[in-house]
């Protein structure tokens, strides 16, 4: 970085274990940089080499129209045009081989056409691994076409794995650092014993803000990096989606509630609220707090893409139902606070009211037959805290004057998920379990939630809310989204809670 313009070498960093090596390589401000990934997903490490593959076929289809054979011809021939070096350095890439399944296949594929190919065009791979042993690990017909290894000590089995197998050098070593650096595919011959030089943290972060200084001076343009931390949860002021369109004032015809950064290098993971049945909201979790986050952060990017006034203003009516005694208690209706919209957070007991108040302007929609007014979004922070809003087993409840008095709230709320979308109206509702969510509604209004998210629960309860075990398998700042709609399931880290400053720093433009 420190030698070559961002035109000449860009870096992708994935880091598979426990550490945070590449972490001060994601400030953002590193114009060579393109993805950083720490405590890395397998899907994400896939979809870096998913990226690479992508660019080495167009690179490839460039090459052949020109007549040319390799990157120096290119930049001889096209000196004005762009074309820098990928580097892509995996370290603990034997993650990617834990298990035989459909990620390990598409890996093996993809390295072995990457190292194979990607020479020619600019694109050399980097990995890393305190072992090569194992069931299942990278074919040696790709480690074979690998020129350069470097090997530590190890055990002979490993040398002989990382060089030839003749090769057992790696063993006799014996000082920390010591290695032999090898670029004759392991040869012995090709031994070259060495120290491994050693940049320590304070002179590491001083060479990098010297590139962003640098980087500063000469105005250099450039994206901001993917960024993946899978030990702590995705933060909202990194959606590129929301700040773009707040920067450029892009307003999608229906607007997204974004809830996380998916484990891949793609968009953010939201839900689209289109004006259709079935378009309403539901997650279902143990994990309050990280429900709680992706419901401020859906109100906020929803929020973001309305008007405070006007046709296309939109307001939120907000029931957090939990307990007073928790020190939850308050936290999304203040994250809300600084929104310039009509926002109307109340408690549980005043659920029934906000449900019939939405009831209320959906009956006077229909009845006017009007299905572009400003949109209404219900949020429920707690369905199975809300008994008032429980569905009841039997009939026997109704009175002589049930007509007089209109439907009961749980008729309401049934109303709402059914007609509420396609008359602007919409239902963001948690549920801790599905037992819980079971008693709290009908079938027919849980299945009126097309946009599901899932977090960590049973295989059992998985298929039971989107035919797949997928959300038995999740961890920590881990869930699934299913699109009804599109019949897809997607693996993202929600966002974490956003500060009231935050949404202002996010908001300002819009206000």
């Amino acid at each position: 970085m420190l030698w070559h313009d961002p035109s000449e070498v860009e870096f992708y960093l994935v880091d598979f274990k426990k550490g945070v090596e590449f972490k001060p390589y994601a400030s953002g401000k590193l114009p060579h940089v393109r993805a950083v990934a720490i405590e890395s997903d397998r899907e994400f490490g896939l979809s870096v080499l998913q990226r690479l593959d992508t660019e080495l076929r167009r690179r490839g289809d460039l090459f052949r129209d020109r007549g040319l054979q390799s990157l120096a011809q290119f930049r001889q021939r096209f000196p004005d045009e762009p074309m820098p070096r990928s580097i892509l350095i995996i370290d603990e890439f034997q993650e990617f081989f834990v298990e035989d399944d459909r990620i390990a296949q598409d890996a093996s594929l993809l390295l072995d056409r990457l190292v194979r190919q990607g020479r020619a065009f600019g694109i050399h791979i980097l990995l890393a691994s305190q072992t090569l042993s194992g069931a299942y690990t990278l074919s040696r017909s790709t480690v074979g076409q690998m020129a350069v290894r470097i090997a530590m000590k190890c055990s002979e089995t490993d040398s002989y794995l990382i060089l030839s197998e003749d090769n057992g050098a790696a063993r006799l070593l014996t000082r920390p650092g010591e290695a032999i650096y090898n670029d004759a595919n392991g040869l012995v011959e090709g031994n070259n014993p060495f120290q491994v030089a050693w940049l320590g943290d304070d002179a590491r972060d001083e060479v990098l803000r010297r590139v962003e200084h640098m980087a500063e001076e000469r105005s250099v343009t450039f994206d901001e990096p993917v960024f993946f931390e899978g030990n702590a949860p995705a933060e909202l002021d990194r959606n590129r989606a929301l700040r773009r369109g707040l920067a450029e004032h892009q307003r999608p015809i229906a607007p997204i509630a974004w809830l996380g950064e998916p484990v891949s290098i793609k968009d953010p993971t939201g839900a689209t609220m289109r004006r259709r049945g079935g378009a309403n909201l539901l997650i279902v979790g143990q994990r309050t707090e990280t429900a709680a986050a992706m419901l401020a952060a859906s109100v906020i990017s929803l929020a973001a893409q309305h008007d405070a006034e006007g046709d296309r203003a939109a307001s939120f009516h907000i029931v957090d139902a939990t307990p007073e005694d928790d020190p939850l208690a308050g936290r999304l209706a203040a994250s809300l606070e600084p929104l310039p919209h009509e926002v109307h957070a109340v408690s549980w007991r005043d659920a029934p009211q906000a449900v019939e108040q939405c009831y209320t302007e959906m009956l006077a929609r229909e009845d006017a037959n009007r299905t572009d007014g400003p949109a209404i979004y219900l949020v429920l922070h707690g369905l199975h805290w809300l008994r008032s809003l429980r569905r009841k087993d039997d009939d026997f409840s109704f009175s002589m004057d049930a007509d007089a008095k209109g439907p009961a709230p749980d008729q309401q709320l049934k109303q709402l998920l059914i007609d509420g979308p396609r008359l602007g109206v919409f239902v963001l509702a948690w549920c801790d379990t599905t037992t819980s969510l079971v008693r709290a509604l009908d079938r027919a209004s849980i299945a009126e939630f097309g946009n599901r998210v899932l977090m960590q629960m049973s295989a059992n309860d998985s298929s039971m809310l989107i035919e797949s075990t997928s959300a038995g398998r999740l961890g920590l700042h881990r869930a699934i989204f299913y699109d009804e709609e599109r019949g897809a399931e997607e693996k993202f880290r929600p966002f974490g809670m956003p500060t009231p400053a935050l949404v202002r720093h996010l908001l300002e433009v819009n206000a």
